[in-house]
């Protein structure tokens, strides 16, 4: 009985020290990484204006410069949490970790015309790839930002035709459809990936629509544009 008492009390005593001191200091650092990631956003937006994707290399730029105090945080946070301990405060960094991956897609996407892997993810954010190795990218966390990349990448081929470019909703549907069959390989078990997963299918539908629009009014040109990264 004195035993289960002293284990007990070092639990909660534990927990105690969690919730006085760590998770505070936890949230604070999140504060900081998502106040910068709103702007990483903010910057990124211009995009949908009239003549932001000729602007999409200093618009880049912009969002990387804001990835340098990511990293710092993400830095705080590994020097916080033991690697076995990583799991446990999951939930206080997820969210705002599969946004960021989401806003590093599109960065990668708009440079290169190309999806970004999880190495790369996870570079651009100063963390690593796998569990192993310490504070990581989450396969899920990857996975979701990912399938949040199609939602915006779905308005920007509307967007696209309202400013006159014909040619960038048929780079967006071959990009976007092939997002699709790779997501079709994989074995969804996560609810909350399922759910982004048939979001996914609704914006190649969406996307289709604006080039089947494009066909009809004989507006669709013989080709995609050349993606920004692959320009000399």
């Amino acid at each position: 009985m004195a035993a289960w008492s002293i284990t007990f009390a070092m639990d909660w005593t534990a927990n105690d020290r969690d919730i006085g001191v760590l998770i505070p200091e936890i949230r604070n650092i999140m504060k900081d990484i998502e106040q910068s990631s709103r702007e990483i956003l903010t910057i990124l937006q211009k995009i949908h204006n009239d003549g932001g994707l000729q602007e999409v290399s200093g618009i880049c730029k912009q969002a990387r410069n804001l990835l340098v105090p990511i990293q710092e945080g993400y830095a705080k946070l590994s020097e916080k949490i033991a690697h076995q301990m990583y799991y446990r405060y999951h939930d206080h960094w997820r969210f705002g970790t599969q946004r960021l991956t989401f806003l590093v897609a599109l960065i990668i996407y708009l440079e290169t015309g190309k999806l970004a892997n999880r190495e790369e993810v996870a570079v651009a954010l100063g963390i690593k790839t796998e569990r192993e190795n310490g504070f990581h990218l989450d396969l899920e966390d990857y996975l979701s930002g990912l399938l949040q990349l199609s939602s915006e990448l779905s308005r920007l081929a509307v967007n696209s035709v309202t400013y006159g470019d014909y040619a960038r909703p048929l780079e967006l549907s071959r990009f976007v459809t092939e997002l699709n069959a790779g997501f079709r390989l994989l074995n969804l078990k996560n609810d909350n990936l399922r759910k982004r997963f048939d979001a996914l299918k609704y914006d190649v539908k969406k996307i289709e629509e604006v080039v089947y629009d494009l066909t009809i009014r004989g507006l669709k040109p013989h080709s995609a544009p050349t993606p920004q990264g692959d320009k000399e």
